[in-house]
């Protein structure tokens, strides 16, 4: 990754245009190709861009752009569309390059699989003296996520989101229905959690006799930070 802080103009050519005056900018240039330009404001979001697939080119400043101070050109054209970027540089404050290697990409941390995993490990959180009996118990229409038994031997069905909305309840309504067709499982209770619920999720799932179950998830991963709440 090339790092450039320059005084710099920038036309964009293509499907629209657009131009940058001269101002003191950061340019990006990837490893990919791609090219962005960044002011010291705005968040992350590039006052200009040029993704990949894509090449950079210099080219000679030509005699009005080296009489008005232009000392270095770039070119960025893409490779399908022919837009075109095209970076008139009047003076470089800063050049760099840097290798960053393969990035592993982002790992979500708090996604369902975690929330599932940590609650079939907390499973007290659901009803005291509660079991496991199984993660992604089959159905006919598919896995419920968790299905545990209570201490006096009940079978509870749960399903796990990030944030609980009717589409939910809805889904596990439907497991309630094919699983209490199990005469080794009927009676089957039903428990949303979720580590957001929102009102009409939880009127709804009252209504249907679905107890809700508000996760926080950093207090199950061991960082205080609160306690799981049943309503």
């Amino acid at each position: 990754m090339r790092l450039v802080i320059a005084r710099c103009s920038v036309d964009y050519t293509g499907r629209l245009n657009a131009h940058l005056p001269l101002a003191t900018r950061l340019l990006v240039h990837k490893g990919d190709g791609s090219l962005l330009v960044h002011s010291d404001g705005g968040s992350y979001k590039p006052l200009n861009w040029m993704s990949p697939p894509c090449s950079l080119s210099p080219e000679e400043p030509g005699e009005e752009e080296a009489i008005a101070g232009v000392v270095e050109v770039w070119r960025v054209t893409h490779k399908k569309t022919g837009d075109a970027l095209r970076v008139q540089i009047y003076e470089i404050l800063h050049d760099s390059n840097h290798d960053l290697g393969v990035d592993p990409g982002l790992q979500k941390d708090g996604v369902e699989a975690d929330l599932q995993r940590l609650l079939a490990e907390q499973v007290d959180l659901i009803s005291d003296g509660a079991t496991l009996v199984r993660r992604e118990y089959p159905t006919a229409i598919g896995p419920v996520d968790l299905l545990v038994r209570d201490a006096d031997g009940v079978a509870i069905a749960v399903e796990v989101k990030r944030r609980g909305d009717i589409d939910g309840v809805e889904q596990l309504t439907r497991y309630l229905e094919l699983l209490g067709r199990d005469p080794h499982l009927s009676p089957v209770q039903g428990v949303f959690a979720a580590q957001e619920i929102k009102p009409q999720a939880r009127v709804l799932a009252e209504d249907r006799g679905i107890r809700c179950l508000v996760l926080d998830y950093d207090d199950m991963k061991g960082i205080e930070s609160g306690i799981p709440r049943l309503f």
